[in-house]
């Protein structure tokens, strides 16, 4: 009897779709005509009717066991006195047909949303009515509009979460001062990006004696968000909703309504605001000697930016440091105690790779003015440091506490990912490889290790790829990335959930109570996903995953509300890419035919990856624009061979490409390889054995490749027969 299965419908752009296993199994793979009768997402029984040539299995679908209430977004067409949306999401596979009456004031080519009322069928295409008007296509903000519904992002306050924050007051009372350490005098400042406009936490140091020995003493202030939201309130059920805030370029969807986030619980300059505090004492060594947490009120002295504290710090009898003459000394010790704790975190063998990080500027109209490099700076790594510290202590507080919380999780490579790692580092001659049991420092040593290579930046991505993501979880596990015992995360109430709760427990453990979780909202499809992947992740070699069990009901609602912050994490983030990927998609547009150098972030059997130098906009070169040979994809060095000139990609390989075509509903940039480069050849040829001067390792000259035959040799034909015929003989190439 062939198996059945059960699991999540997962379309392709392509028509096709899969079936994603509850089991953590394989995916199943679903034909086009397969797919006619269900829809992206759907969950469903599938039965496994055969297995191709690598033994993966394809099914079909026995039973829909449950259709979401999803919305459709699309846009609405008039074609052959026929009305139809078109989905902007091509996972959904077919168009949707809209009944002449059920289109409301939607016009032809508009963005609209539609509800279904009719299920597709073998032989019909679903059915829906427009249910709201969006714009149209080129309206600036569009693509944020189109994502928080294609994500299901919460995007509006309920009326309750709105009456309540317009009964909030607008500062700070006397009776908020109660049983708070007055901390106004004390010369705490937020120091944040030059567009941020929520401020979670204010510092300050100065030196003291530890021990013996010198150190200091560093204050970390955050919002008092838990004093204003009250657990349950129609606040706190709108927050727990959306669980974060989600950032955009121009526009953010914040988590709490903007009388809290900007307002009441923003740690803004030369007011009164309510904090959480966490007192250490740090080593000159940057161990935290002591702690302890206190609720306070503040007054921050000063707005800084990333920047102006850089500045500062290069000079301190510049500019800048007259403007700031009083709080200089503070910046100082800062900066001492900051390097301080970096000591700390290169002896405990913490990963620490740079990665290059970008921002979309726009224009007024919402359209990319350009995208430029977001440089770290000592300020930015002095306050990073300064808030890993506070997260330790507070994990290391609830720990203490015995009491139940969310740690920030993030566990070290599953053994999957080890031994392609090794295979890979092995494969590229690094001389260096992981154990069984794997340490940060491994990681840490071999990037260090390698750094001077010219192949290092795809060694560090390789490495970077074997992580896990880390989640929210009431079981404390350690964060193997920062090679903590304990973590977790405390410095950004107002913007995510997991810190007000972390709160919570931190102020309920200084009063001696015990903080209970709310009967919270059941979570959705995203929870249930990811408590599928999680629950894979831990079954042991030849069984079958199964979800944990947790110890109590109690611990059951810590896991659930752990899941729900971590899969609305991830929502967050891919509405953001999706975002990103459609300003960049509407910039490269208008570069078409253009021709820009880059590097291969990415190899895969179906073509490379390529970044563009300076607009940082990544596109695909198929593996049909390669050139005319056959290439290879080689799994273990993660990069595509030429079998005839041996030329190479791999992540880090320079190659100059041309921008070909642009798919805006794909959110997909395609390019063609103008040039492959003098070094590929001449490297090519020195793996083949030969040497420079056409010499192969024997000293006899050797025989180059045909001219006709070789990629540059195409290219180099093509030119002379376009300059000798006024463009007839062109290279064909994909339009």
């Amino acid at each position: 009897m062939l198996d059945e299965i059960e699991g999540v419908i997962q379309g392709h752009r392509d028509g096709h779709g899969y079936v994603v296993r509850d089991d953590g199994e394989t995916d199943v793979y679903l034909p086009a005509n397969e797919m006619r009768a269900v829809l992206h997402r759907d969950r469903v029984r599938a039965r496994i009717v055969r297995h191709d040539r690598k033994g993966r299995p394809e099914g079909r679908v026995v039973e829909i066991v449950e259709r979401p209430a999803q919305p459709i977004i699309g846009r609405l067409l008039h074609e052959s006195n026929v009305w139809l949306v078109a989905p902007e999401d091509k996972r959904y596979g077919q168009d949707v047909l809209i009944p002449k009456g059920a289109t409301g004031t939607a016009k032809p080519g508009q963005v609209v949303v539609v509800e279904l009322t009719e299920p597709p069928s073998l032989y019909g295409q679903p059915v829906g009515r427009v249910k709201e008007v969006l714009g149209e296509i080129d309206d600036p903000g569009m693509e944020i509009e189109i994502a928080v519904r294609k994500y299901g992002v919460p995007h509006e306050f309920s009326e309750p979460c709105i009456a309540m924050a317009r009964t909030l007051p607008d500062k700070v009372r006397p009776q908020d001062r109660k049983h708070r350490v007055d901390l106004t005098d004390v010369p705490l400042v937020t120091i944040d990006g030059e567009d941020a406009r929520d401020f979670d936490d204010a510092v300050y140091c100065e030196p003291a004696k530890v021990g013996r020995g010198k150190g200091w003493r560093l204050l970390v202030a955050i919002a008092d968000v838990s004093h204003y939201v009250e657990t349950g309130s129609p606040i706190d059920i709108d927050a727990y909703d959306r669980a974060t805030s989600v950032y955009f370029p121009r526009r953010v969807i914040p988590m709490l309504p903007e009388k809290l986030s900007n307002g009441l619980c923003s740690l803004n300059p030369e007011v009164d605001r309510l904090c959480m505090v966490c007192d250490m004492l740090v080593t000159a060594t940057g161990e935290i000697h002591a702690y302890q947490f206190y609720p306070a009120v503040m007054w921050s002295h000063a707005r800084f930016t990333y920047t102006e504290v850089a500045a500062i710090l290069a000079n301190t009898r510049g500019p800048e440091a007259q403007r700031r003459k009083d709080l200089v000394p503070d910046l100082i010790n800062l900066h001492d105690v900051y390097r301080a704790l970096l000591k700390a975190r290169n002896a405990r063998g913490a990963v620490d790779f740079e990665t290059t990080e970008t921002q979309i500027v726009c224009d007024e109209n919402g359209r990319i003015e350009k995208i430029v490099p977001r440089t770290r700076n000592d300020a930015h790594r002095l306050i990073e440091e300064s808030m890993l510290a506070a997260n330790v202590c507070s994990a290391d507080f609830i720990q203490q506490g015995k009491h139940p919380g969310l740690y920030r999780v993030h566990e070290g490579p599953t053994p999957e990912k080890k031994d392609i790692l090794r295979s890979y580092l092995k494969a590229m001659g690094v001389g260096m490889s992981i154990t069984d049991e794997p340490a940060p420092a491994e990681f840490q040593k071999i990037a260090e290790a390698v750094k001077e290579r010219p192949d290092a930046q795809q060694i560090h991505t390789m490495l970077l790829r074997s992580m896990q993501q880390a989640i929210y979880t009431p079981i404390n596990s350690g964060h193997f990335g920062l090679a903590y015992d304990a973590y977790t995360h405390f410095t950004s109430p107002i913007r995510r959930y997991p810190d007000l709760l972390v709160h919570r427990v931190i102020k309920a453990i200084l009063t001696k109570q015990h903080y209970t979780l709310p009967v919270l909202p059941t979570p959705g499809e995203q929870h249930e996903k990811l408590a599928r992947r999680l629950a894979s992740r831990v079954a042991p070699p030849g069984q079958k995953p199964k979800k944990p069990v947790a110890t109590s009901r109690e611990m059951q609602a810590w896991e659930a509300a752990g899941l729900h912050c971590s899969a609305n994490e991830r929502r967050a983030d891919e509405a953001s890419r999706d975002v990103e990927a459609w300003l960049k998609c509407k910039y490269m547009r208008e570069h078409l035919g253009e021709e820009y150098g880059g590097v291969v972030s990415a190899a895969t059997s179906f073509g490379i990856f390529v970044t563009l130098d300076q607009l940082y906009v990544e596109g695909l070169v198929h593996i049909t624009e390669l050139g005319g040979e056959y290439f290879k994809f080689d799994e273990a060095r993660q990069e595509l061979r030429g079998e005839r000139t041996g030329i190479r990609y791999a992540i880090g390989t320079r190659v100059r490409v041309q921008v070909s075509r642009v798919d805006l509903d794909g959110r997909r940039i395609d390019f063609r390889l103008v040039r492959e480069g003098e070094e590929l050849e001449l490297r090519a040829m020195k793996d083949k054995g030969v040497g420079e001067g056409g010499k192969d390792k024997r000293g006899r000259k050797a025989a180059a490749p045909r001219a006709e035959h070789s990629p540059i040799g195409s290219l180099r034909s093509a030119v002379k027969k376009a300059a000798a015929n006024k463009g007839k003989g062109r290279r064909k190439g994909r339009p």
